[in-house]
C-alpha cells in the first residue's frame, strides 16, 4: 500500500462529533428565535434549517481536511414586501457568524441608491464603501433588480454589479450577499445577469401570508405594543385583513403594522377628546384597548385604499 493510500485510509476512519459542533456554535436558539418572531413561513424555515445543517456538515468536513474551499453562501430571497425577508437575513447572519463563516455577523441593508452614483466616477467609491462596511457579515440588497436598467444607456448600475461580482467571488469567505425582491423581477434580473445568477447558491421563496396567519401576526404585534383588541376590534381586524389583502399594494405584515399604527393614533385621539369633555382620569385598561371604532374609521371599510 502506497503512502498516499495509507493517508486516505486514515482520513476515512477519522471522526468528528456533529453534536459538539452544534453545541459550540449554539445555533438552535437562533432558529427558535426565528420561529418565535415569524408566524408561518414553514417552507422558508425548512430551507433555513437545511442550510444550517449543510453549514454544520461543511464545518465537520473542514475539520477533517475534506473541504478545500469555502462553500458559496450567497442567496436570493424572493417574495412580496412584508414577508419576513429582512428578519430571516438577520438570523441567517447570526448562524453564519456562530459557525465561523463570517467574522462579525452584522447585516448592512442597502438599496440601489446606496450603491449607484449619479455621475461618472461616483459609483465605484460608493459601492466599495458599502462593501467595506459589510465585510465580515452580510450585505442585504433590497429590490436588487433596480441595479440593472437596460433602458437607460447612461445608467451606472452595471458598474456596481461588476464590482459586486468580483467581491462575491474573491471574498466569499468573508462576505455573504443576499439579493431580495419580487420573484418575477428577480427572475428577469438573473436572466439579464448570468454572472450574478451563477454566484447565487441558495434561492428561497417567501410566500404571502394567509388571512389566518395575518390575524396571528396582528395579535402578536398588538401584544408587543402593550395593547389589546376588544371583541369588536378583533372582528373588525379580521374584516380589515380580508378587505385590505384584496387591494393593490398589499404588503403583508408591513400593511398590518401600518393599520395598527393608524388605529393607535385614532385611539389616542378618541381618548384625548373624551378626557377633554369629561373626567381627565384615564385607566390603564382604556389606554391599552383598541376598539372597533378605532379600526373601522379606516377608508378600507368604505372601499378606499389603506388608512
Amino acid at each position: 500500500m502506497s503512502a498516499i493510500a495509507e493517508v486516505q485510509v486514515v482520513s476515512a476512519t477519522a471522526t468528528v462529533n456533529l453534536q459538539q459542533i452544534l453545541r459550540d456554535a449554539d445555533i438552535q436558539p437562533v432558529i427558535d428565535q426565528l420561529d418565535a418572531e415569524l408566524v408561518g413561513l414553514a417552507p422558508v424555515k425548512a430551507r433555513l434549517r437545511d442550510i444550517a445543517a449543510f453549514l454544520v456538515v461543511s464545518r465537520a468536513r473542514a475539520s477533517l481536511g475534506l473541504d478545500a474551499a469555502t462553500p458559496s453562501l450567497h442567496m436570493c430571497f424572493s417574495g412580496n414586501p412584508g414577508t419576513g425577508k429582512t428578519t430571516v437575513a438577520l438570523r441567517m447572519a447570526e448562524i453564519l457568524h456562530r459557525l465561523g463563516y463570517v467574522r462579525k455577523g452584522h447585516v448592512v441593508s442597502v438599496t440601489r441608491d446606496d450603491l449607484v452614483g449619479q455621475y461618472i466616477g461616483h459609483t465605484a467609491p460608493k459601492t466599495k464603501e458599502v462593501l467595506k462596511k459589510a465585510m465580515g457579515g452580510v450585505l442585504f440588497i433590497d429590490e436588487a433588480y433596480y441595479l440593472y436598467r437596460p433602458e437607460n444607456e447612461r445608467d451606472y448600475g452595471q458598474e456596481a454589479i461588476e464590482i459586486l461580482l468580483q467581491v462575491m467571488e474573491n471574498h466569499r469567505d468573508d462576505l455573504v450577499v443576499i439579493l431580495a425582491g419580487y420573484k418575477d423581477r428577480m427572475d428577469t434580473f438573473f436572466q439579464s445577469n448570468p454572472g450574478m445568477s451563477s454566484r447565487i447558491a441558495h434561492h428561497i421563496d417567501f410566500p404571502d401570508y394567509s388571512e389566518v396567519e395575518l390575524a396571528q401576526i396582528a395579535s402578536k404585534m398588538v401584544g408587543q405594543m402593550n395593547y389589546r383588541l376588544d371583541e369588536g376590534a378583533q372582528q373588525a381586524m379580521d374584516e380589515y385583513i380580508a378587505l385590505r389583502r384584496a387591494q393593490p399594494h398589499f404588503a403583508n405584515a408591513r400593511s398590518i403594522r401600518n393599520a395598527l399604527d393608524r388605529a393607535r393614533l385614532r385611539q389616542a385621539n378618541r381618548i384625548f377628546r373624551q378626557a377633554m369633555q369629561g373626567s381627565a382620569e384615564v385607566s390603564a385598561a382604556e389606554l391599552s384597548t383598541i376598539t372597533a371604532e378605532d379600526l373601522r374609521a379606516s377608508r378600507v371599510f368604505a372601499g378606499g385604499l389603506t388608512t
